[in-house]
């Protein structure tokens, strides 16, 4: 009588061990995150998909202030007593720093995206955010009979939102989808190209103050170029001209600061504008066009508090959240990671690919066994 080798039993029984173990195999949200963010440090910071627009937001933030430091202000240094020239240098070094770090608090943080929807609601549902679930997988087409828009009452002013057919949920008021970042953000107010990010609700106050302290910083550089060029004036006693020429890398700064600070004066007084109406740049732009009134307006100094002095929302998802990826749903796991269209996305299906292998592997083995079983009983009753 032929007999399988006992190995084998004991080889399938280990190949369908690991199966099982691999079979909800655990990832963490942000790894199969549908939107096109970019994450760092594990799922700690959000960034946009454009995330290299950082790279030249700070080339342009901190070249012209290294050339303030390594030549206006070494003739600042001369020509003023008691070291205040180390004084102004270490000013504008401080505040550069203060700067990066605002800028990476509104590029690196979760600006409120919405959790998305793993079905669509249902029909008779009411528009309570919620109870949306923090769920990401799922189907995303959504039935027929949705109605494209609900109302809502916010201060006694009813105020339509709208269902978005890509999170499968109804956006909240003041919630907008970014077709840049694929990703309903609460309190939207637009996708800035310079941080590379959307902003809304939770890094609005940094974006602010990133805004305005830019603003500061070109105009104290402004301001000093301009001292530094009447000392060279006064110490050389000649015209404006002659003082450029000799301290051209003052001449440039007070060209480079005097362009930017038109076009940073303007976006801060504008943003102070919508922080004291209480409005985002979108509504700001869709109430004007549609002649609607602002129903979030609660006055100068509530609204002013609203931002300013109360603290950053917590953020409506973890994306270190561990998330369980059933094998068996192979078409919705491959459709939820979007086709492959980064390394991230091709490394995973090569892993679900390769595990998919695998367990046809194991499925093969199984049959083939079952063969040999076949053809030992038939050996034994041909024996008898």
């Amino acid at each position: 009588m032929y007999s399988p080798p006992p190995s084998s039993t004991s080889t399938r029984c280990d190949s369908k061990e690991r199966i099982d173990n691999t079979n909800g195999s655990q990832l963490r949200l942000y790894q199969v995150w549908q939107g096109r963010n970019r994450f760092y440090l594990g799922g700690r910071l959000v960034f946009g998909p454009d995330i290299r627009a950082l790279f030249l937001t700070l080339f342009l933030i901190l070249f012209p202030v290294a050339l303030f430091c390594a030549f206006v202000s070494r003739e600042l240094i001369n020509a003023f007593p008691h070291r205040f020239g180390y004084l102004i240098m270490a000013i504008s070094l401080l505040f550069s720093v203060f700067i990066v770090v605002l800028l990476l608090l509104t590029s690196g943080t979760n600006p409120g995206i919405v959790p998305r929807n793993a079905h669509p609601p249902d029909t008779d549902d009411e528009c309570d955010t919620s109870s949306i679930s923090t769920s990401c997988l799922g189907s995303q087409t959504g039935p027929i009979s949705l109605p494209p828009m609900k109302n809502v009452t916010v201060n006694g002013i009813v105020v339509k939102v709208k269902y978005c057919k890509t999170c499968m949920l109804y956006r909240p008021p003041r919630c907008s989808h970014c077709s840049i970042c694929d990703n309903c953000i609460e309190r939207f107010d637009h996708h800035c190209p310079w941080v590379g990010q959307c902003i809304g609700k939770r890094n609005y106050r940094y974006f602010f103050m990133f805004v305005s302290s830019t603003n500061f910083l070109s105009l104290y550089v402004f301001a000093f170029c301009w001292v530094n060029i009447k000392k060279i004036m006064d110490a050389h006693n000649c015209n404006i001209w002659s003082a450029f020429f000799k301290s051209p890398a003052s001449g440039i700064l007070i060209m480079y600061t005097f362009v930017v600070s038109w076009f940073l004066g303007g976006l801060t007084a504008f943003h102070l504008y919508l922080i004291i109406t209480n409005q985002t740049t979108y509504e700001n732009y869709r109430y004007r066009y549609e002649r609607k009134m602002n129903p979030f307006n609660l006055g100068c100094a509530r609204n002013f508090n609203e931002i300013f002095c109360t603290g950053v929302p917590s953020s409506r998802i973890d994306f270190r959240a561990h998330v369980q990826l059933d094998r068996s749903l192979s078409f919705n796991t491959l459709s939820y990671l979007g086709g492959a269209t980064t390394n991230s996305d091709m490394h995973k299906m090569k892993n679900f690919d390769e595990e998919v292998g695998r367990r046809q592997g194991v499925d093969d083995c199984k049959e083939t066994d079952s063969r040999i079983k076949t053809i030992g009983g038939g050996v034994d009753r041909c024996e008898k």
